[in-house]
């Protein structure tokens, strides 16, 4: 059952931030962005499976009696680091945003890509496009 609702979890996650990355909204792509590395994080997580209880897996606990399963510590120490880079990152992201909406004065990728999307139909600032 936890399976299940780890994979459900893990598809939401992935889906709602493949839907951000594809608005025209320049913040909404870098959370979009944060999103799909928290997702991979969470399915790396799901991956690092529980390991057996045996007295090799946690040697400290050897000759205390029974020993619990747990998880593998590999991949949690590398999703932890995962996550703390990807805070970096989209932070340094959204502070480009700032930047670039302080330039251009807007966060719209098409304006700020020189393109003007009107009547069903896209032009270039190049092509005689007026801007409005």
């Amino acid at each position: 059952m936890t399976a299940i609702v780890l994979a459900a979890t893990v598809g939401a996650l992935f889906a709602l931030g493949t839907f951000l990355m594809l608005r025209r909204d320049l913040v909404r792509v870098v959370w979009g962005l944060a999103l799909v590395g928290q997702a991979a994080n969470l399915y790396l997580l799901t991956a690092g499976e529980i390991a057996p209880a045996t007295h090799d897996a946690v040697p400290v606990l050897a000759g205390h009696g029974e020993v619990p399963e747990t998880a593998d510590p590999l991949v949690q120490a590398l999703v932890l680091t995962a996550i703390v880079i990807g805070f970096g990152m989209t932070a340094f992201a959204l502070v480009l945003s700032y930047r670039v909406y302080e330039e251009h004065g807007t966060l719209d990728l098409a304006e700020i890509g020189g393109r003007e999307v009107s009547e069903g139909r896209e032009r270039t600032r190049s092509d005689g496009g007026d801007r409005r």
